[in-house]
């Protein structure tokens, strides 16, 4: 018999043994109780004889309800009582079974594995091995060569798993900086176009500026040219008035276009008026005349604002010198 067939055989034997005892006092509490709860019978002590009969004499009852209430109490107590300490012993006796039987357990192992090391000694220095020895040990080490084998692969999956994480984190390290890269290059590009683009609005307004000052000083240059000469003009006017020959003429009317100009010139012509005209900065001078002299000029001057149909009362006498004669 081998030794864990053993163990069990004695493991059977106890829990049987104790099972028998704990149903034998669980039986003897339960007739006691059975016995305890027969009702009290009052005994009344009369006989009657068959063959001849007696006188009767009752006997008074030796206890009353209230006692015999207070007896049955007292039973019942007693008879709780008894139960718990028999459920108590039967616990106790429970318990100190489940003891023996871990340290029998405990003992029965130590025991296998003293022989069990005992077995292995005896392996490698005999060739007489058990079978079932040979037969743990093989599906021992079918056993480890598995959980080493699913070691190694879940040493590998890790591995592969670390491997990938790795690499897909060194994926996105490397698309943030292409992305940082090609931003800062195109801030890079728009901060280099806005520097042309600055430059060129620098350089054109440069230009530009330089363009207006020359055309501001050639505006001033030739404004200057032009008073220079008005000036000249003027003078060479009022040398020819002062000094020249002059003619007294009626200035009629100063338009502001040639148009207006002819207009008046072809009113004056229809009165029989000898009509000339003259550019100015100011307009077209138009006048009648010239006469020989100021009087003459101004009676010219007062029949012309005298005349209705003409409608010109701002006429006013000149002394005027033709352009040839200047």
């Amino acid at each position: 018999m081998s030794m864990n067939n053993k163990q069990r055989w004695m493991g059977g034997v106890v829990l049987l043994g104790g099972g028998v005892l704990l149903a034998a006092l669980l039986l003897k509490g339960k007739e006691e109780i059975h016995q305890n709860q027969v009702p009290v019978q009052p005994i009344e002590n009369v006989r009657q004889s068959d063959t001849a009969p007696e006188t009767v004499q009752l006997q008074p009852l030796t206890v009353d309800i209230d006692t015999e209430k207070r007896l049955l109490e007292e039973q019942r107590r007693s008879r709780e009582k008894a139960v718990a300490e028999q459920e108590a012993q039967a616990a106790d006796f429970l318990r100190n079974q489940q003891q023996v039987e871990a340290e029998a357990g405990r003992r029965a192992a130590e025991e296998y594995a003293a022989m069990n090391a005992q077995r292995q000694a005896s392996q490698r220095s005999s060739d007489s091995i058990p079978p079932e020895l040979i037969e743990d040990d093989n599906v021992k080490a079918q056993r480890l060569a598995q959980e080493k084998q699913a070691e190694q692969k879940k040493l590998a999956d890790q591995k592969k798993l670390t491997e990938q994480k790795a690499k897909s984190e060194q994926d996105v390290a490397e698309e943030k900086r292409k992305a940082a890269a090609e931003k800062l290059a195109s801030e890079k590009k728009a901060a280099e176009k806005k520097a042309a683009e600055t430059k060129l609005k620098a350089e054109k307004a440069a230009a530009d500026k330089k363009l207006a000052d020359e055309k501001k000083a050639a505006d001033e240059k030739k404004r200057k040219a032009e008073e220079t000469k008005k000036k000249a003009e003027a003078e060479k006017a009022r040398e020819l008035l002062e000094n020249g020959e002059k003619q007294w003429m009626v200035q009629v009317a100063l338009a502001a276009n040639e148009a207006n100009a002819d207009a008046v010139a072809a009113k004056l012509r229809a009165k029989g008026y000898k009509v000339t005209k003259s550019p100015t900065s100011k307009g077209i001078r138009i006048m009648v005349g010239p006469s020989k002299d100021r009087e003459s000029a101004d009676a010219e001057r007062k029949k012309i604002n005298s005349d209705e149909s003409l409608n010109m009362k701002s006429a006013w006498v000149i002394d005027w010198v033709p352009l040839d004669r200047r």
